[in-house]
């Protein structure tokens, strides 16, 4: 186990999650220090053995990782209220949703001359039960090592993916970050169809959420293509044939591009007006 020195600024969910995927693992849990406004729940953090703060501190300053977990409306004031303890080799790490890397440099930084130290992250809803998927991009002064250990850190609750920039990140946001709401959306109308042709709301669910997850498990596992399998359990004139061509008729994969596209989108949106 690593001489890991760790700090949670911002005590969520996801925060939850990396923390339980780290402890014991990459670093001891007594060598975690989370920050969280919402003081009812350091109780349960200071039980697994880490320590807690409802503020920044001085404990920030021997901590070699910073992540950053906090609602994007309120990123400015607690990168502001820890700055006085960022040192030149603390590594910043942030899953905070539509703050472009480039506007938390300058937030960290100084006058002409940004933080560079600084990895930028999505991680998705999976990650909560570790099956997630995160996109990281990195500042120009992330080290080798930083990296390793920015992607150590996000493989505690799934895979990750390098890409370039926060161009590359606003495509991950909408792709896997926002994909889980789609993959949802599939899960609620398979089922609705399923009661349509006769199957009980219970039936209907088990079959919907078993297809869905075997589905994906088959493609993560195989060696073909999901067009290859696709094609592999499509007869001609055979059943699933028929339900294919309502979906070409409808134009499904246009839908998809459209909808990605407009997260995309509404990702570069919140990003401007998050980062004025």
């Amino acid at each position: 186990m690593d001489n890991l020195t760790l700090a949670f600024i911002g005590g969520g969910n996801m925060a939850a999650a990396l923390a339980s995927g780290l402890a014991g693992k990459i670093c001891a849990a007594g060598d975690i220090h989370v920050i969280d406004i919402n003081e009812a729940g350091h109780e349960a953090w200071r039980a697994r053995g880490m320590t807690t703060a409802a503020k920044p501190d001085e404990a920030l300053r021997r901590c070699r990782a910073w992540v950053y977990a906090v609602k994007p409306q309120h990123m400015r004031e607690a990168v502001m209220q820890s700055k006085p303890w960022l040192a030149p080799d603390t590594l910043i790490i942030s899953i905070a949703a539509g703050i472009r890397a480039d506007t938390l440099a300058g937030w960290l930084g100084e006058p002409g001359k940004p933080w560079q130290r600084l990895v930028r992250c999505m991680p998705n809803t999976p990650a909560l039960v570790g099956a997630g998927i995160t996109g990281l991009a990195a500042m120009p002064g992330v080290t080798e090592a930083d990296r390793a250990l920015a992607a150590r850190l996000l493989q505690s609750v799934g895979e990750v993916v390098w890409v370039d920039g926060d161009a590359g990140l606003d495509a991950v946001t909408a792709l896997s970050g926002s994909g889980p709401a789609y993959v949802f959306l599939l899960l609620e109308a398979l089922a609705a169809a399923g009661q349509a042709v006769g199957l009980t709301e219970a039936q209907a669910h088990q079959l919907a959420q078993a297809t869905v997850a075997g589905a994906a498990r088959l493609s993560g596992q195989s060696t073909d293509t999901p067009a290859v399998l696709r094609e592999k359990v499509t007869s001609k004139g055979g059943t699933t044939a028929a339900a294919l061509d309502v979906f070409k008729q409808a134009g499904f994969a246009d839908i998809v591009r459209d909808a990605v596209q407009a997260a995309a989108r509404r990702s570069r949106e919140l990003a401007e007006e998050f980062g004025k």
